[in-house]
């Protein structure tokens, strides 16, 4: 049988009632009948009882609606499962109606799952996702890091160029303090003469003035010659001074090698302005006397222009240059023991003689005592010396390879032809190529050839058999280098 509103109604109470003492819940107070407007009574004329009109619906705010519809269906479903647990046998379909208001609770039941609902939400549009907050997540720690690397990169960039410029162009930098005298060499580059600066102190860096001189295009114009330049000079004043010729020094300074000979010296003194003829000036001296030496009569000063370096005045003459060595000389042979050779019957001519051949043998120091035992030894059997430097000397070449006919040249310098000493010095030796013909080693050997692989030293051998094996692998080694010399300096 179906039940009236107010029984059902009655009975929902009374599920509440229960379910609120089984949860140690408040009881929901009993509602107040509610008061309607006279026009909303009739009496039915069938049953006798009052119908309750519902008014119409007034208009309302659709946002407070739609919240309210919300909130009305949670709490709608909350008693839908409260029901469930408990049903009502006497309970059936009802007809449809609006669903019913909430229960009245001492204190409001606050539904768990009630949402707030946005205005894109309301509209029907979809809201745009939040922003990712500014204090640095994870998003975006890798290019803020980035960012800042680059910054400091740049920075470093600049320093760097900064500094680059600056140690280039020194602004501020003047022309130094104090004096240096530096000597430019004939035919040296900007990179030669940045190291010689460098070396002396005169500028800071060689790789710098190298560059400053390619910036501004100066390093062909730089002079050779001797300059009086300071200490700590900027590159642009360096660079300014070695543009101009140097002032003629007060002094001349000549060098002369150890072994040269008469023809090349007279080269190096045109070379540094002294005046005069070198080789006139050099063939005799009054004052000298050769003849107390052992010379031959018509023998040159050739041997006894000692090798070494020499200042003279500005303006001074080759003849002031040759007295200079012939006193040179006698200095330096005073300190030459000469009992070994006098005890050979040689004469000082001679042993100057053979350390001028000595000397242009031997590239390797500790080989010049070798070097005159070979020549002793050879002289004391009456064999030909043959050593090639007395032909060279001959004929004033001492670069190119000699040809078979000029090995048989009939000159008295050819000691492959002629046994003995040749007639004179072919130079002017240094006192350790004198004191070394003065003592030769006590050694047997007689026969000495260039070893390859080496730089200047020598195979020596006391028999020809070892001394051919050691000639073939001279040949050998040359054959392999294309007919040019197997020594690696």
């Amino acid at each position: 049988m179906s039940r009236t509103p107010e029984e059902r109604e009655a009975a929902r109470r009374e599920r509440e009632r229960q379910r609120a003492e089984r949860e140690g819940r408040p009881l929901p107070p009993e509602p107040a009948p509610a008061a309607l407007p006279p026009d909303a009574r009739r009496v039915s004329s069938l049953t006798g009882t009052e119908n309750v009109e519902h008014p119409a619906e007034p208009t309302h705010d659709p946002q407070a609606t739609q919240m309210f519809d919300v909130t009305t269906q949670w709490t709608g479903e909350h008693a839908a499962v409260a029901a469930a647990a408990e049903p009502d046998p006497l309970d059936a379909p009802e007809p449809e109606s609006a669903p019913a208001a909430p229960p009245l609770t001492s204190e409001p039941e606050v539904p768990l799952g009630t949402r707030r609902v946005s205005r894109h939400q309301r509209s029907g549009r979809a809201a745009k996702p939040p922003a990712p907050p500014r204090g640095g997540g994870g998003a975006r720690t890798g290019p803020r890091w980035r960012r800042r690397i680059g910054a400091l990169l740049a920075i470093a960039v600049v320093v760097v160029a900064g500094w680059f410029l600056w140690s280039i162009y020194q602004p501020g930098g003047g022309d130094g303090s104090g004096s240096v005298v530096v000597t430019i060499p004939r035919g040296a580059g900007v990179s030669q003469i940045g190291d010689l600066l460098a070396s002396r102190g005169v500028v800071d860096s060689s790789f710098f003035f190298r560059l400053r001189a390619k910036l501004s295009g100066s390093g062909g114009a730089l002079k050779s010659g001797t300059f009086t330049l300071r200490d700590g000079m900027s590159y642009a004043a360096a660079l300014d001074a070695l543009s101009h010729d140097p002032p003629p020094p007060p002094v001349i300074k000549i060098t002369i090698p150890e072994g040269m000979s008469r023809s090349q010296i007279a080269a190096l003194a045109r070379q540094d302005g002294l005046r005069g003829n070198y080789l006139a000036a050099s063939r005799s001296v009054p004052a000298f006397n050769l003849r107390r030496y052992g010379a031959p009569k018509g023998a040159t000063l050739e041997g006894f222009l000692f090798p070494a370096t020499y200042e003279l005045k500005r303006g001074a003459t080759v003849q002031q240059l040759v007295r200079e060595q012939l006193l040179a000389f006698q200095q330096q042979l005073a300190q030459v023991n000469l009992r070994y050779a006098k005890s050979k019957n040689l004469t000082v001519f001679d042993v100057v003689t053979i350390a001028s051949m000595v000397e242009r043998e031997v590239e390797v120091p500790r080989e010049r005592p070798l070097v005159a035992a070979v020549i002793y030894n050879r002289l004391k059997q009456s064999t030909p010396l043959g050593i090639d430097a007395t032909l060279r000397f001959a004929l004033n070449d001492w670069t190119r390879p000699l040809t078979v006919s000029q090995l048989a040249n009939p000159t008295p310098y050819n000691t492959r032809a002629h046994q003995g000493l040749p007639p004179g010095p072919i130079g002017n030796p240094g006192l350790a190529s004198l004191q070394a013909a003065a003592h030769p080693a006590h050694v047997s050997y007689l026969f000495y050839v260039v070893k390859p692989g080496t730089c200047g030293q020598h195979a020596f051998s006391t028999t020809d058999a070892q001394f051919q094996r050691d000639v073939q692998r001279y040949n050998d080694a040359r054959n392999a280098a294309g007919g040019k010399s197997p020594t690696r300096c």
